[in-house]
């Protein structure tokens, strides 16, 4: 572990609980001048040192960690990559160690700022099209929904046990025989009546609350059936633990991001029953997370094993800290989930050279990528696509890429990792959180320049990067 200067968190945490420094020394069993020198950054935080913290006041040290600072670094660097006055590294790293709070809110701001700025281009759009400018905003819930699942690291304690248990019991019933038909008898027991569309239409659960009526797709497989009705049950049934979660700014108050994340937090529910953590790490592990052979073992697709390889980080039991990503042929992010801090840019697209979009000329294949950011953080990506759709010729299908990643010192437990040089950073290859935020100057893919740099233009010499690079260099001189 690197050296970790954190005093002014320290301050800010013991200010708010309202402690004295010889109060917090005590209940660390610490001296108070080692606890002042901590709160000085004349002493580093050690593992040692965050567990006493977490055993005297309950923090989570993933608020101290490394990965944490990393998160905040990427994006100030983002947020302020358009200031009028250049901001060095160390600047930004001081910012992101030592005042996480006012980190979060710039990047906060930019945030927002760049909605308002979408808002006005769309109200100019719907001028020239003579359209209604009362009508809101699609994109923002998604947004909020999405820090949400992020900032709470991709996982949720108490829906996960809950559903752990629930899973616990279907296995322990024999005579309901599959999943499904348990599940189906669990609703029934709640007065919910299950029956099968097969009309044809695209719907796949649709609930009426007054005649207590589940109507699944018929085209739906065995576990996607399972996947719906555990959807169902867990706004049934764990209504009360997603409303806890949920009782806090913004979804207060939006209605529409409070609606879409009571949803999303069903889905990751039904995910925990159909996967359940204990059962499905050890799986994990012992395979090695291989994604192919994990989906044969427990009956799913290879999206929903990543997406729950992404959610495995229960307190004292975590599995390897994933981040997932699901894009389309256009670079359009449609999911993003993460049980660490990989960091990609909201704005300007994303990096091409990333193995993602590789996997669409290479469909049905796994494909494993060791790349490096800017920064220096190397990480392994594991990426493959996957289509949706109706069966038959001619009707509509969609295609995406999924990709897994992990930090490089995690790299060695999965099957992926073989016959990669995990040791060599010349072995990863470049990669960036989009061009318009990357600075890297020698990028040959480099579609647009790195807004935080003057663009240096040089009419009398053309090179194999687009845009120079990017660095302002001094006049020549003109020899007498």
């Amino acid at each position: 572990m690197k050296k970790t200067f954190m005093g002014v968190k320290l301050r800010k945490l013991r200010a708010e609980t309202g402690m004295t420094q010889i109060a917090l020394a005590q209940a660390m069993g610490l001296s108070p001048s080692y606890l002042n020198q901590l709160e000085q950054n004349q002493r580093p935080f050690t593992v040692s040192v965050l567990l006493k913290l977490n055993r005297a006041m309950g923090v989570d040290i993933q608020e101290f960690s490394e990965d944490e600072e990393a998160r905040l670094l990427a994006g100030l660097k983002e947020a302020l990559a358009e200031a009028s006055q250049p901001i060095s590294l160390p600047e930004f790293q001081e910012v992101a160690s030592q005042m996480p709070a006012l980190a979060q809110a710039v990047i906060d701001l930019h945030r927002r700022q760049h909605e308002l700025i979408g808002r006005l281009e769309s109200m100019s759009l719907q001028l020239g099209e003579g359209r209604n400018l009362d009508e809101p905003g699609t994109s923002q819930p998604f947004e909020l929904v999405r820090d949400f699942f992020f900032s709470n690291q991709n996982y949720f304690d108490s829906l996960d046990r809950a559903a752990e248990l629930l899973a616990t019991q279907a296995q322990g019933s024999h005579a309901a025989g599959t999943l499904a038909s348990w599940l189906e008898q669990r609703l029934s027991s709640h007065g919910v009546q299950v029956q099968r569309d097969r009309s044809g239409q695209r719907t796949k659960r649709r609930f009426d609350p007054d005649n207590a009526l589940l109507t699944l797709s018929a085209d739906l497989d065995a576990a996607q059936q399972c996947f719906q009705m555990a959807t169902q049950l867990a706004l049934m049934e764990c209504a009360a633990e997603i409303d806890a979660l949920i009782k806090v700014p913004p979804f207060t108050k939006n209605e529409p991001a409070r609606k879409l994340v009571r949803v999303g937090l069903a889905n990751y529910f039904a995910g925990a029953v159909l996967l359940p953590y204990t059962t499905f790490l050890q799986a994990a592990e012992s395979l090695r997370y291989d994604i192919e052979l994990l989906g044969k073992h427990f009956g799913v697709g290879l999206e929903t094993v990543c997406h729950r390889l992404s959610t495995l980080q229960r307190l004292g039991d975590p599995g390897v800290p994933f981040f997932f990503v699901r894009v389309d042929r256009a670079g359009n992010i449609s999911k993003r989930q993460s049980a660490t801090h990989f960091h990609f840019s909201r704005i300007g697209g994303t990096c091409p050279l990333w193995n993602v979009y590789e996997a669409f000329s290479r469909p049905g294949q796994i494909l494993a990528q060791l790349s490096s950011m800017p920064d220096g953080r190397r990480y392994l990506w594991v990426a493959h696509t996957v289509t949706h759709g109706e069966a038959g010729y001619g009707s509509p299908r969609r295609t995406f890429s999924i990709g897994l990643g992990c930090d490089v010192r995690h790299a060695h437990r999965l099957v992926y990792a073989k016959g990669l040089d995990l040791q060599d950073p010349a072995a990863a290859t470049p990669i960036g959180m989009g061009c318009k935020v990357c600075e890297r100057g020698d990028c040959p893919q480099r579609a647009f320049p790195f807004v935080g740099r003057a663009l240096a233009v040089d009419e009398n010499q053309s090179q194999a990067a687009p845009y120079g690079s990017l660095i302002e260099r001094p006049p020549t001189r003109r020899r007498p």
